[in-house]
């Protein structure tokens, strides 16, 4: 299983468990698009599943990096180190 954070806005995120992580994703409603993942955390002090980013396909890169950084605080994944 593959863990997803799906990145809906500035105060809102979803976290779902899948077996793959395509490309493209309609999630209720909307385009998601993998921005980074799915990637093995670094050694952790509990077993992981890697994780996958997905934020609104219209974003831009920039956009994307906003939303992630300000989400960061908030889910704990988005912090982690990974391989």
């Amino acid at each position: 299983m593959i863990e997803i954070i799906l990145l809906l806005g500035r105060d809102d995120w979803a976290i779902e468990h899948w077996e793959d992580a395509p490309d493209l994703v309609d999630y209720k409603g909307r385009q998601f698009s993998l921005r980074a993942g799915p990637r093995m955390p670094v050694a952790t002090d509990h077993e992981s599943e890697p994780v996958a980013v997905y934020a609104p396909d219209e974003l831009t890169e920039e956009e994307f990096q906003d939303l992630f950084y300000a989400l960061q605080p908030k889910v704990p994944e988005l912090a982690l180190k990974y391989s």
